[in-house]
């Protein structure tokens, strides 16, 4: 699908979003994010607009093209039942990859001179540090894949999965299933892999097994020789893998080549079928996964939102996986707090996420004080798909 930026807004300052104007061909008709070239402030307020911070660059950019796409799949459903209480939702795309303060920069801009009125996002968590505080609470932010948990800022609604939800199960399932004792882990060099690994280590312990190496590596490395040589050397059981998106591809198709595949079970906390298929097909065996969401789990819910998804952008479009469909899922989450809390300001909203059970593709999720609950599957790969082993 081809998308058409109308870039170069008349405001004072123009930050690197985009107001995206689609081939009415491409989606239902009734699926429409315009913006004229001098906007009028009176009309665009009737419109709720949402500013979504999604990576099109850098390690985790390989999930970007997906993730716009279910982003407008759930634009174009939510708009045919009527938007936000009778206002059109409108997607203002923003690149949530490059410097991180050049981030923080945009969506002040977006705030101060779009009016947004809501801000989502999928992307690392080094990234949700730095917009939360750059929000400050002015509107809410829904942040939806899976990280390392913990997230008690107001004004930010995060419902991911985190490592006590699908990590812990994974870990006790491979050590009983596969006798699994002696655990190296190697994760990115931020902050969702050490707060992650923090937590994976006492489950490990619960488990009754025990870490026997730990390192991490900077963004952007896609040379593991010598990552490789030291799992080589401490003949681990599981290496649990905490990179993300092209640098986990890199590592993988490193740890197939190096023939380590068929002698040592791999465990990946955030891995979805695009880099799967990046790996390719001879790279991975032996490798598992835990998500709130697979694309091959058999549902009618889910056979549904992927036939949508083929209708919307082809059958050559790139599979939407658990970072994808997250983004998907956030606005259908944001349906169900406006529907609940009967309001689309900020205070309604939040006071209604303290305690909100909705329907998504992958299940039934509750949303406690700030603590999602959703069904979480263990997968391991078949080539380049997953089938799911067990259900948690």
């Amino acid at each position: 699908m081809q998308l058409s930026i109308n870039c170069g807004m008349p405001i004072p300052k123009v930050p690197p979003y985009a107001l995206l104007k689609l081939p009415q061909q491409s989606l239902p008709s009734s699926f429409r994010l315009t913006h004229d070239d001098l906007p009028d402030s009176r009309r665009a307020r009737r419109k709720f607009r949402i500013a979504n911070f999604v990576t099109s660059t850098g390690s985790p950019g390989i999930w970007g093209p997906a993730t716009t796409n279910a982003t407008l799949l759930a634009a174009s459903e939510i708009n045919r039942r009527g938007g936000i209480l009778g206002r059109e939702i409108e997607i203002v795309l923003c690149e949530a990859g490059g410097a991180i303060e050049d981030v923080a920069r945009h969506v002040k801009d977006a705030i101060e001179f779009d009016e947004i009125d809501l801000v989502m996002g999928s992307h690392i968590s080094a990234v949700r540090l730095a917009l939360r505080k750059a929000i400050a609470g002015r509107v809410p932010y829904i942040y939806t894949p899976v990280y390392e948990g913990g997230e008690r800022t107001p004004g930010v609604l995060a419902i991911g999965e985190t490592p006590r939800s699908h990590s812990r199960p994974a870990i006790h399932w491979l050590a009983n299933a596969k006798r699994a004792s002696r655990w190296y882990l190697i994760g990115s060099d931020y902050v969702w892999p050490w707060l992650s690994h923090r937590a994976l280590k006492n489950y490990i312990v619960e488990s009754g097994g025990r870490v026997i190496g730990e390192e991490f590596v900077p963004l952007g490395v896609d040379n593991h020789d010598v990552h490789l040589a030291r799992i080589r050397t401490a003949k681990p059981d599981v290496v649990v893998i905490s990179l993300i998106g092209a640098d986990s591809i890199a590592f993988n198709r490193s740890f197939g080549e190096a023939g380590l595949g068929g002698k040592i079970l791999r465990l990946a906390g955030a891995m979805d079928e695009t880099v799967l298929l990046g790996i390719g097909a001879e790279n991975t065996e032996n490798l598992f996964c835990a998500s709130g969401y697979f694309n091959c789990i058999r549902s009618t819910e889910n056979e549904a939102f992927l036939e949508r998804y083929r209708s919307a952008f082809g059958t050559c479009a790139p599979p939407v996986g658990s970072v994808g469909e997250s983004n998907y899922e956030g606005l259908h989450f944001l349906e169900t707090l406006v529907r609940q809390a009967g309001s689309a300001s900020s205070r309604a909203l939040l006071a209604a996420a303290n305690n909100i059970v909705y329907n998504s593709v992958r299940g039934p999720v509750s949303v406690r004080k700030g603590r999602a609950t959703m069904p979480i599957f263990l997968a391991e790969s078949d080539g380049i798909d997953f089938k799911i082993m067990h259900q948690f």
